[in-house]
């Protein structure tokens, strides 16, 4: 069985072969079993949860124990739990085993993780194709020369301003692809968002941390964004340019921009395939888009049982069923549309929601669903998983994957036009 491990304040790891790793669905304490594991996947990191402390299971007592102290030093040291963070390709399947106090936790997607035989092991399976996201494609020595490159290919444009911080400050991987003139590469264009998501990495929530990164403070103009873009989709490899990224708030607050941009792409290439992440809560402004050109959508959501949606999206103006008016749109329209669903071990596995979802994507021909593993802190997610029935990650993916047999199942955008 695999073991626990802890870590010291300065972030030096240990395993503690006294106690077997034990991992949380939700709320629940369990102990994973070997199907449940796989090797740390090459790109994968490990991340201390301050003020976290670690939980293993003692097979003597059969209890789960929580670990506050170093059992390694004679002075006593506090240790905290330790998580993995995915790369894009794999989802999480179980949370680190952890009692969180004080601070609330930085937003990353925890992920529980031990050691077998000496080696990592992680709660994950791969759910898509991740060699082109991998860590090893960014960030590369290059990158500031190429910012550099670009800012005086475009001089003054604001988008190529937001990209290159994004690109050197936040480490963006859509924001570096602009940069390096390659596959899906990020449009952030809207500075305001109408819904306030418990998880936003953009903009800090009441009560919760700092976000990550800083949300775009200003909206390019729509000639800003199409030369950048025009440049992208007319000589990128597997050309993509998506609006609404991580550093922004909902694109389709901004629709008339993006309308008129790609109005101004398409005049001068019909290469590449233009894409929006979007909340989907304004109906109107989303078929405004179709009608200019929008080639793809992906939607986000937490639930498909509207008490559920609300409660975590707080949306300020719309509710599930103006989401579900605008995949409705894209149905009529025949725009293929992924759905990404913002997944929570413990929650979004839990029978009714996976009930919830399969009709939701049924009702719409959703094209796509992507996996995108939640990050925050786990005690945002304590009250979504009281009372809960999870069947297990990998469990869920084969109900829908029996259900709705023409369904691609991912974790990040492709090209759904083929």
């Amino acid at each position: 069985m695999a073991v626990m491990i802890f870590a010291r304040p300065d972030g030096q790891w240990f395993d503690f072969p006294p106690l077997e790793m034990a991992a949380q669905s939700g709320n629940l304490l369990l102990r994973p079993g070997k199907a449940d594991l796989l090797p740390l996947p090459e790109g994968a990191t490990l991340t201390l949860m301050p003020n976290a402390a670690a939980v293993g299971f003692d097979r003597e007592s059969g209890e789960f124990l929580q670990v506050d102290e170093n059992p390694y030093k004679k002075k006593a040291e506090p240790v905290y739990a330790v998580a993995a963070l995915l790369p894009q390709g794999f989802t999480r399947t179980l949370l680190p085993a952890a009692v969180c106090s004080g601070e609330p936790l930085p937003l990353l997607g925890y992920t529980a993780v031990g050691v077998e035989k000496g080696k990592l092991v992680v709660a994950a399976l791969a759910s898509d194709e991740h060699r082109r996201w991998h860590p090893r494609h960014f960030n590369g020595a290059n990158l500031p020369m190429l910012v550099e490159q670009r800012q005086a290919e475009f001089p003054g444009n604001r988008l190529i301003s937001q990209l290159s911080r994004c690109s050197l400050e936040y480490g963006c991987f859509t924001a570096q692809n602009i940069i390096y003139r390659r596959w899906e590469g990020g449009l952030p264009v809207s500075p305001a968002c109408n819904a306030a998501c418990l998880g936003c990495i953009s903009e800090r929530q009441p009560g919760g941390p700092p976000a990550p990164q800083q949300r775009i403070t200003c909206s390019p103009s729509a000639e800003e964004v199409a030369v950048v873009a025009i440049a992208h989709l007319s000589q990128a490899a597997d050309a993509m340019v998506s609006f609404g990224q991580g550093c922004e708030g909902e694109p389709l607050l901004a629709a008339p921009l993006i309308c008129e941009a790609i109005r101004l792409i398409r005049a001068k290439t019909r290469r590449g395939l233009i894409n929006i992440n979007t909340n989907g809560g304004d109906t109107q402004a989303f078929t405004g888009l179709i009608a200019a050109g929008l080639d793809s959508a992906s939607v986000s959501l937490f639930s498909a049982v509207h008490a559920d949606y609300l409660a975590y999206h707080r949306p300020k103006n719309f509710t599930l069923d103006d989401v579900c008016g605008s995949l409705a749109a894209a149905q009529e329209k025949q725009v293929p549309v992924a759905l990404n669903l913002l997944t929570y071990p413990g929650f979004s596995d839990d029978e009714q929601q996976v009930a919830a979802l399969i009709e939701l994507l049924g009702r719409y021909d959703v094209a796509q669903l992507q996996l995108r593993n939640l990050n925050c802190d786990p005690r945002l997610m304590e009250r979504f998983c009281a009372g809960k029935k999870p069947l297990g990650i990998r469990r869920m993916i084969e109900s829908l994957q029996r259900e709705l047999t023409q369904l691609q199942i991912g974790s990040y955008s492709h090209d759904l036009r083929r």
